[in-house]
């Protein structure tokens, strides 16, 4: 079974890039992680693939002199390895137009709450005040606005009364390791498709 080839961008401790390192370690998960790229060197999330034995690179962003030019060097990186799909997990960095649309229905990012809800950031703690009784996680392709894109598949948990953001956060996260290696399988079994912007699964 030929297995899809996932590069994942990192920024830090890299918990999503451990939930999708041990499903590829399953040997009947139908995707393997070619290469981990992450933006700061000495982050947590490195350590865990150079464990995994995962080729690393760090590609610094204060190198480049725009936007464009370390996005360029990623494409460069991330094509050399023959990465056919793109993981963002925790990557704190805007991405360029021209990345977007050149890696666009191959290029992936999960969201710590339900979509179109919510985008940015804080969102644990903007859906508590907002006195929401339920939020979750959503795995989608990326465009070039952030945060929207065609919704792959989304998880759900309750906000309880005494919920603070440390509580929410944490059990939205174990939803977003289950669904975020349920999404790339569904990916690399051929099963997502894309009509007018929305994300069907066979």
């Amino acid at each position: 079974m030929a297995r899809l080839k996932l590069a994942v961008l990192i920024s830090g401790r890299g918990s999503n890039l451990q939930a999708l390192i041990d499903s590829c370690a399953k040997p009947n998960f139908p995707a393997k992680i070619v290469i981990v790229i992450s933006n700061a060197a000495e982050v947590q999330g490195l350590e865990r693939a150079r464990q995994s034995s995962i080729p690393c690179r760090v590609i610094a962003h204060q190198d480049y002199g725009s936007r464009e030019d370390f996005n360029s060097e990623m494409t460069k990186v991330i094509e050399a390895a023959g990465v056919e799909l793109i993981c963002l997990a925790g990557f704190m960095r805007l991405l360029s137009d021209e990345f977007v649309d050149h890696w666009s229905n191959r290029m992936i990012n999960i969201h710590p709450s339900l979509l179109p809800a919510f985008t940015g950031l804080d969102v644990q703690a903007r859906a508590i005040a907002a006195g929401e009784k339920v939020s979750g996680c959503t795995v989608h392709f990326v465009r070039r606005k952030m945060d929207e894109g065609p919704i792959i598949i989304q998880a759900t948990v309750p906000i309880h009364a005494n919920d603070d953001v440390d509580a929410l956060a944490a059990r939205i996260l174990d939803e977003e390791h289950r669904i975020y290696s349920e999404a790339v399988r569904l990916i690399a079994e051929g099963r997502v498709h894309i009509l007018d912007e929305q994300a069907f699964i066979d």
